[in-house]
């Protein structure tokens, strides 16, 4: 015998339209609750689910994770550079499957080509994904970012009616922690081995000297315009208006643009003398370039701006252009090697954030100057900067209850004791 149950739905188009689903066994027993298993259990749980607003069909649940996932990348906005990360990630998601035998000795889990209803009851699975990014030797952090994409994807899945629930939110699901990062701010001495190196090779020391004096980010250095910079007046400062991005045209090859900085907004930055100085030496130096290059996509609107920095050639620096300089200049500060966030060009930030922290600056405006978008990331990364408070402490709560005695002591003339003259 066998026993169907026919319920009615909405489709995607907004028509009513009829699903059924057919069992072996009817149930009707107190132990006969598996709505797998029995009719009557399938049917009295579908009921609960479409009064409720929470039935997923087994049509949109059908469609696997690959399959849901390139529709989503190609519905996704963002820029041409984050578009590329998300595709590196997306290659460790799909994974493509291999036998059971290889599988095994891979210590790998593809998830791509399961269904999005078999993922959405199975954290079990999660894990061993997550457990087979650990056996391909990727470490923690990018783990991590892999798996944040992920639970982006899915949540849209969830949001659009193909999972009832997300199971990398599931309790049982983590991922691995971000190792803390530890900050050790540059020396002075450091700093000038690094922009020796850099003036030994390429005569363009300044591109050292913005990381560690205005906090700039590479990809801004090299995109930093005699324009950029206000050199008279009360208000001496640095304009951090773009940064030179490498990306990818239709065809998948590269090209470099302008682009705005991280966040899409632009800062500025307060220009001290001696940075100044550094930026007046390096323009006498070597004669600031002319440069046209599209804005934000190959194919866009295209800028010219006189860059201080080019490479050979007369050509933009990028990231991948410069590392072996960086490299360089790097073992010649005696900074350490990547993945150590302190070796990376990276370090020269973090060496002009705690130095602005340490002297006292308000926290909100080095989070201006460094582009963060929430002060309390610099707070968190920067605070054990700050100068001792705790004088300023003692001193607030000694006027709240002493009052008279703190003005008496701040108003009282120094007069000199008996015999002095």
């Amino acid at each position: 015998m066998r026993w169907q149950v026919r319920w009615d739905t909405i489709g995607a188009d907004g028509k009513r339209r009829q699903e059924k689903r057919n069992f072996e066994h009817r149930g009707g027993g107190r132990d006969e609750t598996d709505p797998d298993v029995y009719a009557e259990a399938f049917a009295a749980k579908t009921a609960v689910e479409l009064a409720e607003d929470t039935y997923i069909s087994r049509e949109a649940g059908e469609i696997t994770l690959e399959q849901f996932a390139k529709q989503w990348r190609r519905d996704h906005v963002a820029d041409p550079a984050s578009l590329e990360t998300i595709d590196k990630h997306l290659a460790h998601i799909y994974d493509v499957p291999r036998t059971e035998r290889t599988r095994r000795a891979e210590g790998t889990s593809p998830i791509g080509h399961r269904k999005l209803r078999d993922l959405a009851k199975s954290p079990s699975l999660m894990r061993r994904w997550i457990k087979s990014l650990e056996a391909k030797g990727l470490s923690p952090g990018y783990i991590h970012q892999i798996g944040t994409t992920l639970a982006s994807i899915l949540n849209v899945a969830v949001e659009d009616g193909r999972m009832l629930r997300n199971p990398m939110h599931a309790k049982s699901v983590k991922l691995p922690d971000a190792p803390e990062r530890i900050i050790v701010p540059w020396t002075l001495q450091m700093v000038t081995a690094a922009r020796d190196e850099v003036d030994r090779r390429h005569q363009q020391p300044a591109i050292v000297d913005l990381g560690a004096g205005a906090g700039m980010r590479e990809s801004e250095v090299f995109a930093f315009a005699l324009e950029d910079i206000v050199f008279l007046g009360a208000d001496r400062k640095i304009l951090v208006r773009r940064q030179i991005k490498r990306v990818k045209d239709d065809q998948g090859r590269y090209h470099l643009v302008y682009d705005l900085p991280k966040g899409g907004k632009e800062r500025e930055v307060p220009l001290s003398d001696a940075l100044a100085r550094r930026l007046t030496e390096q323009i006498k130096k070597r004669k600031p370039v002319e440069v046209k290059l599209p804005w934000q996509r190959p194919g866009g609107k295209m800028r010219t701006y006189t860059l201080l920095f080019v490479g050979p050639g007369g050509q933009p620096w990028y990231r991948q252009s410069f590392q072996h300089t960086w490299t360089a200049a790097r073992k010649a500060a005696g900074a350490p090697p990547p993945p150590d966030e302190n070796g990376r060009f990276h370090g020269l930030r973090h060496t002009f954030a705690s130095l602005e922290v340490a002297a006292g600056a308000d926290i909100l405006k080095v989070a201006a100057w460094l582009g963060h978008t929430d002060p309390g990331f610099t707070l968190r990364t920067y605070g054990h900067f700050m100068p001792d408070t705790r004088d300023i402490g003692r001193k607030a709560v000694d006027e709240f209850f002493e009052p008279e005695q703190s003005s008496e002591s701040a108003s009282a003339p120094d007069v000199p004791s008996e015999g002095e003259s």
